[in-house]
Parts: structure tokens; C-alpha cells; sequence
């Protein structure tokens, strides 16, 4: 089991009404947005929209439940940003 920090960016950062908070006692990436998007949904919503780094390392297209997270892990969620 890991513990960590998730920090939100933009449009995940409103949703979630938080900036940064602690997580503990899970394994996956997958494990985690089960986590925190229970009971918020709009931070469910936001979330399917949203690219991860860990430990910045992008996750990029792998299912969530084979990113293993390290104790210690830093997960960034990052919603698409507009540009031009």
C-alpha cells in the first residue's frame, strides 16, 4: 500500500476544491481516482478528461490499474489545456 500526494491542476483543482491532498492505502493509479472521486462528482467528471504524471513520468495510454504507485508517489492531474 502507498502513500502520497495528488496534486490538481486547472479545471481538476476547482473540481476538487483543493490545490494538493494527502492519499494512503492504495496500490494503483486506478485504485486512487476510485478514491478520491467517490462522493465528488464533478471531480469524477473532470477526471475522465485528464492526463497523470507519477512522479513525473507521464502515464500516458496504460490502464490505470497497472500504474503501481511507490510510497511517496506524486500524482499530477492534468486537464486539457487550451491553446493558441
Amino acid at each position: 500500500m502507498a502513500t502520497g500526494k495528488i496534486r490538481y491542476w486547472a479545471a481538476a483543482k476547482e473540481a476538487a476544491g483543493v490545490a494538493e491532498e494527502p492519499y494512503e492505502a492504495v496500490t494503483t493509479l486506478g485504485e486512487l481516482m476510485t478514491k478520491i472521486t467517490a462522493n465528488r462528482a464533478e471531480l469524477a467528471r473532470v477526471i475522465q478528461r485528464c492526463s497523470f504524471l507519477v512522479d513525473g513520468s507521464p502515464v500516458g495510454k496504460r490502464h490505470h490499474d497497472q500504474v503501481t504507485l511507490g510510497d511517496g508517489a506524486t500524482v499530477e492531474v492534468l486537464p486539457p489545456f487550451a491553446g493558441g
